[in-house]
């Protein structure tokens, strides 16, 4: 069940903050918990464990957030100018207390992209997780990673939405690795299956283009702490045909 953010820190963040670093970054990070696999074709799942950072409609040049005056827009974090729909953005940020592991929200085949580096090096995230951790707080000022960050795109084709949907993955400052478990791409994925780990603290956003055919509406909000596989973000269903 999605918790609120003080209710996972004094809980499962509380259990291990404590910890020496060297626990936690080499045992305790990597861990891949077994969870049980749901499939509903009226659900996305969280394709990441983590903290709801954003959850926006958009347009294409719209701004997702504005980080210090400097907006942040659809194409800018896709690196994509052909991206011509509105779409649902789902930003989730995993702080180094989640489990790393991504998954697929809903049935499809997968295929994936990395994207061109826009800078040498990836700047830090530790000062969003700082203000997640410490503040409980999930604020995006300090998010300028975003602008600049490796990245992959993922992009999976849904014959029951009869349409694409992405999975946007950034790393970490001292990453700089993005793993997909399958290299072949267009491959098949069940809903919720495992398809890629992203190192250390980093984020994953839902990206899901407007559709004619069916309604996405989101059921989380910001300072949410969703799970992997688990926890439903948007409920879908069917437009009437008088409506599309």
């Amino acid at each position: 069940m999605p918790k609120t953010l003080r209710n996972w820190i004094d809980t499962e963040v509380s259990e291990v903050k404590a910890k020496p670093f060297e626990w936690l970054s080499e045992q305790y990070f990597f861990r891949d918990p077994s969870r049980p696999v749901f499939s509903n074709t009226h659900f996305f799942y969280s394709p990441a464990d983590g903290v709801i950072l954003y959850v926006k409609q958009v347009s294409p040049d719209d701004s997702i957030v504005d980080i210090k005056g400097q907006p942040y827009s659809l194409n800018m974090a896709m690196h994509d100018k052909d991206i011509h729909k509105t779409c649902l953005v789902i930003g989730i940020f995993m702080t180094f207390y989640d489990v790393h592991t991504n998954r697929v929200p809903y049935a499809g085949r997968l295929s994936h992209k990395e994207l061109e580096s826009i800078c040498t090096y990836n700047y830090p995230m530790i000062d969003v997780e700082k203000d997640i951790i410490n503040d409980i707080a999930p604020h995006t000022e300090n998010a300028a990673y975003l602008f600049n960050n490796q990245r992959v795109l993922n992009r999976v084709y849904s014959m029951e939405l009869k349409q694409h949907y992405y999975i946007l993955q950034i790393a970490d400052y001292d990453v700089d690795c993005i793993t997909p478990l399958r290299l072949k791409q267009n491959q098949a994925f069940a809903q919720n299956q495992r398809f890629s780990q992203i190192r250390y603290g980093s984020q994953v956003d839902l990206i899901i283009p407007l559709s004619s055919l069916f309604k996405f509406e989101p059921l989380v909000d910001v300072g949410i702490h969703v799970e992997a596989g688990t926890d439903p973000l948007v409920r879908i269903s069917k437009k009437d045909s008088k409506h599309k």
